[in-house]
């Protein structure tokens, strides 16, 4: 072989090598969690998903994703719908979003029903509309069939105008009357209403209209006192939220300040951190950690607000869709968004939010459900997962290895021990997981000697729940449990979720493949957090 021929075989073999190192490469990684005492908790309900109030006319960039999704015009009678929302067992879900405020109800004196149209002046470009109180009925009916823990938005603005000065903000008390009649008729059917929401997007800047903090504190209190009134069992009474909108510390500590104690129980706040669903850089913002992590601050802010000012409440995510103006069409309904979701549940679990509402359940691009055949989206899945596994016990974990590699823990929902969420957002790292039980009850920079750094990988019985996209492509829609695509029955009911259970006698680590999601349920690891309360 001449001296040229070896030259190329080298360099042949060199790129060779090259190409497959940076093709698929693996790490070790030793998970700490911390299981001694919980770091924050959540509801029992944590994931909720929202209903609008969009009619089909709702377009962004040149197309109208909303369909016959909006609460007005949507199948109620559809079976895939039913059978997805009955899954959880409860599923909680929110109704309201921007047309809340321009929603009056077909009760008391409102005898006539206006139909909502497009505007060029009105609120965002839509005339009022109504709820009739037949359509009422048929939404409560089906909530009731179908097990939801129902939060309804009303209409903050009636009696109000917007100021000369000042188009967007609007002045006046809140005029009840209209929202009273829907209330006492809602109570004269025996209605479920687990919380009312007072108001959309109308603190802080606003997006279409605004109150004064001050004033807000007002009209909620005067809420409160209509609802106290008309639900006198305090066991069934609904919840007040509020102020259901994106979060400003100036205006969110005045409200809070001038709000008395027992006015509100929950502190709810609006996220779409992912920007414009037309951006062409969606689709690698739900990939990279460092800019998932930036919207923790605003967490932290909302939940250090609430414990300063209303200990008694807790705080929400009331909605979010992750990407505004309906979601990315090629983004938001695909695998990939599940980096982007399912890292916002553990983020936001770990800042004490009680409640997490996912914008929509249908409807837009950013659904669970296809907003036209119904069929869940991969998200779906993942948000179903998380509410049969994680529990209200948050706990601590930290690696030191790849950032692209994002962990949960949470005390199991079911059962004792522990569950774990995994997230790899790397295209070509597989992580092999351990866990250290750090036992320790003092500060790490004070005694980190008290950690058991032995191998619990020996003696923990588990079950695994792969996700992982279709064909490896990120932007299917279809994804696959365990290798198994996640498709419904003949009969339109939602799959079994059936885990890969490792036994005992099983040293391995938990693989986490690139581009994947791992639900792992230990039920025999040793958490002091997690064991029954003793008496």
């Amino acid at each position: 072989m001449g001296v040229n021929q070896c030259v190329k075989v080298a360099l042949f073999l060199g790129l060779l090598i090259l190409f497959c190192s940076s093709f698929s490469s693996s790490e070790d990684v030793k998970l700490k969690v911390k299981g001694v005492t919980n770091i924050a908790t959540t509801d029992e309900n944590f994931v909720c998903a929202t209903l609008d109030w969009w009619p089909s006319n709702k377009c962004d960039y040149n197309q109208c994703p909303w369909g016959k999704a909006g609460i007005l015009n949507l199948d109620l009678n559809n079976t895939i719908l039913s059978n997805a929302i009955k899954a959880f067992n409860p599923l909680r879900i929110r109704l309201g979003g921007s047309l809340q405020d321009q929603i009056i109800y077909q009760f008391g004196k409102q005898k006539q029903c206006p139909t909502m149209r497009k505007k060029d002046n009105g609120l965002f470009g839509f005339s009022v509309g109504c709820l009739l109180r037949k359509r009422w009925d048929e939404v409560n009916h089906f909530f009731n069939k179908t097990g939801v823990k129902f939060t309804f938005g009303l209409n903050a603005l009636m009696g109000k105008k917007n100021s000369k000065e000042d188009q967007l903000n609007w002045k006046g008390d809140w005029n009840p009357n209209n929202a009273i009649s829907l209330m006492k008729y809602t109570v004269s059917k025996g209605y479920n209403i687990d919380s009312y929401e007072f108001g959309n997007e109308l603190c802080s800047e606003g997006v279409s209209a605004r109150i004064d903090s001050v004033q807000y504190a007002k009209d909620i209190t005067k809420l409160r006192h209509i609802i106290n009134s008309l639900y006198p069992n305090a066991t069934t009474r609904p919840k007040v939220l509020g102020p259901a909108g994106f979060y400003g510390k100036e205006w969110f500590d005045s409200f809070l300040q001038h709000v008395g104690p027992g006015v509100i129980d929950g502190v709810t706040h609006h996220i779409y951190n992912l920007g414009a669903g037309v951006d062409r850089d969606l689709i690698s913002k739900v990939q990279d950690p460092y800019f998932l992590s930036k919207i923790a601050q605003t967490f932290k802010d909302v939940s250090t607000a609430v414990k300063e000012f209303t200990p008694w409440a807790g705080a929400w995510v009331g909605e979010s869709g992750g990407a505004y103006n309906s979601g990315g069409k090629d983004v938001s309904h695909t695998f990939v968004n599940g980096f982007w979701y399912l890292d916002q549940l553990g983020m936001t679990s770990t800042f004490n939010h009680k409640v997490y509402c996912r914008q929509a359940l249908i409807g837009g691009n950013y659904a669970l459900l296809n907003t036209t055949s119904f069929i869940p989206n991969p998200d779906y899945y993942g948000a179903l997962l998380w509410h049969r596994l994680m529990g209200t016990n948050v706990l601590s974990i930290s690696h030191d290895s790849s950032p692209y590699l994002r962990t949960y823990a949470h005390c199991s929902k079911e059962g004792s021990g522990i569950t774990l969420l995994l997230i790899n957002m790397e295209n070509s790292t597989s992580f092999d997981v351990s866990l250290v039980n750090d036992m320790n009850l003092y500060p790490e920079e004070l005694a980190s000697e008290g950690i058991n750094k032995g191998n619990l990988m020996d003696s923990l019985k588990r079950k695994e729940y792969h996700l992982t996209p279709k064909d490896g492509n990120i932007q299917s829609d279809v994804v696959l449990l365990n290798g198994t695509p996640l498709e419904l029955t003949k009969s339109k009911e939602i799959p079994e979720l059936k885990p890969k259970i490792v036994d005992a006698s099983s040293s391995s680590p938990i693989k986490v493949a690139p581009h994947s999601i791992v639900f792992v349920q230990i039920n025999n690891f040793n958490a002091p957090a997690c064991a029954p309360p003793t008496k």
